[in-house]
């Protein structure tokens, strides 16, 4: 397993578009994608959730992946949050 927080500093936050792009991305991986919140711990590859999950800018998430691609999966979500994910 290997985990790294960071910052979401997308205006929106986490919104449909947004998470709907976190989750394509994820769902190419064969790993376990997991957003640690606050109290909350949601599927990083469930759309749902994820837009459930009122995620603002400035929140700082824990994003942890578990499986064969867990390193690659990581990298690719720590990059596509750092970007603000297409909204900036």
């Amino acid at each position: 397993m290997v985990s790294q927080k960071v910052k979401v500093i997308n205006p929106q936050g986490l919104h449909m578009r947004p998470a709907q792009v976190f989750v394509a991305e994820m769902n190419k991986y064969d790993s376990e994608v997991t957003i640690l919140f606050g109290e909350k711990t949601i599927n990083g590859k469930g759309i749902m959730q994820l837009m459930a999950s009122c995620i603002k800018m400035d929140s700082e998430i824990e994003i942890r992946c578990e499986g064969p691609q867990e390193a690659e999966a990581l990298e690719a979500a720590v990059k596509l949050v750092e970007s603000g994910l297409g909204d900036l």
